[in-house]
């Protein structure tokens, strides 16, 4: 099988990341008013385009992917976004569908639903472009899971994806099988997403929540499968009043790129995409910096981290949008973890309460430290390698997201 799939665990374990929630600031008043879902859109689900698949110069020509993917809020009308962000030539998507998922690859009788770009079924996407498709009347129920099936026809170069996906998704190499209802052709499996980067739904959502960050945001050290990301067990607490998309990728950073590793851009470099770029966008959750301390080359300056973060908000803020501010979650016991790392941390976290840029803090290092030794996650919320919770650990964490601050 080719490169298809592919980050390990191990991988991706030593990329380390992180992501945290906590309560807002009592005091922190929101200073404009929240931008609402453009005729009545909003995303209900999206993933942030990190790399190109590693050793794809062709693509994947023939193949049919379904990717799977789950809804926050429902809708009575759907449409697509699909991503050319790290292609090196322009690709064609010959045939898309959506689909409400039955059981693995096979979609719910009835619901499957050919899409058309500006009314033609096929649409060339330019190197590092995007496309929106048209949209389709399908009831999406929310807390679901939906199937988004591109075929390519043709060599494309380079193939845009999303690595650590924590879900099961299919393919087949035979053809156009993007209009079968049946999963019986899609034999092969992969762990990452394809090409598809967003999903928006009309009718149901007020507007949309963005959760920025990295692996922790991403949910590394979740179950796979399960949704137990953070930002799912968000969506969970919102019963579908607003969209929550993740627009977390492991091992990224606020100031440097990591060439090679599948991190995708910087936090700073991405964030036109990522976050103003997405449907129907309220409130934006940072949860980003871990990795510029604890990775090398590590940044042990904190105003270099937080002067990243005011760039963040006064961007986010130009859009209307509200920017609710994560602190940095513990990591002792991590393979990297010192007292000057620690140092920074602490710093940076200072900032995030009491500084004043965000319109509110959401306190994921105080909901998920150890009260005996709060340099420490607490080990019912550990996933086991001390910088990445586990499945309580996200729990509490979207837990200790304020509601009325949303």
């Amino acid at each position: 099988m080719r490169r298809f799939l592919a980050v390990s665990a191990a991988v991706l374990a030593g990329l380390g990341l992180l992501t945290t929630a906590g309560s807002a600031n009592p005091e922190s008043l929101l200073p404009q008013p929240a931008q609402q879902a453009v005729g009545g859109w909003a995303g209900t689900w999206a993933t942030a385009p990190a790399a190109a698949v590693p050793n794809t110069p062709d693509g994947y020509p023939g193949y049919s992917i379904r990717n799977v993917v789950h809804t926050s809020a429902g809708g009575g009308r759907a449409r697509v976004h699909l991503s050319n962000a790290f292609g090196a030539a322009p690709l064609t998507f010959g045939h898309v569908t959506v689909a409400v998922q039955g059981t693995g690859p096979d979609a719910v009788p009835g619901t499957l639903r050919s899409l058309t770009f500006g009314g033609a079924p096929d649409v060339v996407v330019p190197a590092g472009a995007e496309a929106l498709s048209d949209p389709v009347n399908l009831r999406v129920p929310a807390d679901a899971n939906l199937l988004v099936t591109t075929y390519v026809p043709a060599k494309s170069g380079p193939v845009t994806y999303h690595p650590a996906a924590a879900q099961t998704s299919y393919f087949t190499r035979n053809g156009d099988f993007a209009a079968s209802e049946s999963g019986a052709p899609y034999t092969e499996q992969t762990s990452v997403w394809h090409y598809v980067s967003g999903v928006d739904v009309q009718g149901g959502a007020e507007a949309s929540i963005v959760a920025l960050g990295d692996s922790i945001t991403d949910g590394v050290g979740s179950a796979a499968g399960a949704n137990h990301r953070w930002p799912d067990y968000l969506a969970d607490r919102l019963h579908g009043r607003f969209g929550v998309l993740n627009a977390g990728i492991s091992a990224n950073r606020l100031l440097l790129d990591v060439p090679g590793s599948g991190a995708g851009q910087n936090a700073l470099s991405r964030f036109d995409r990522d976050v103003l770029g997405v449907g129907g966008v309220r409130t934006l959750i940072v949860l980003e910096g871990i990795n510029d301390i604890q990775q090398d080359p590590h940044q042990t300056d904190p105003a270099a981290i937080t002067s990243a973060y005011r760039q963040l908000v006064a961007q986010a803020h130009a859009r209307g949008i509200r920017v609710l501010g994560g602190t940095l979650t513990p990591f002792k016991g991590w393979r990297v973890y010192d007292d000057t790392l620690e140092a920074t941390r602490q710093a940076v976290n200072s900032f995030i309460r009491t500084g004043g840029v965000f319109d509110g803090v959401v306190d994921f290092d105080a909901a998920v430290r150890d009260p005996a030794d709060p340099l420490r996650m607490l080990p019912a919320y550990d996933s086991g390698d001390h910088l990445h919770p586990g499945d309580a650990g996200y729990e509490r964490m979207a837990a200790a997201v304020r509601l009325d601050r949303l």
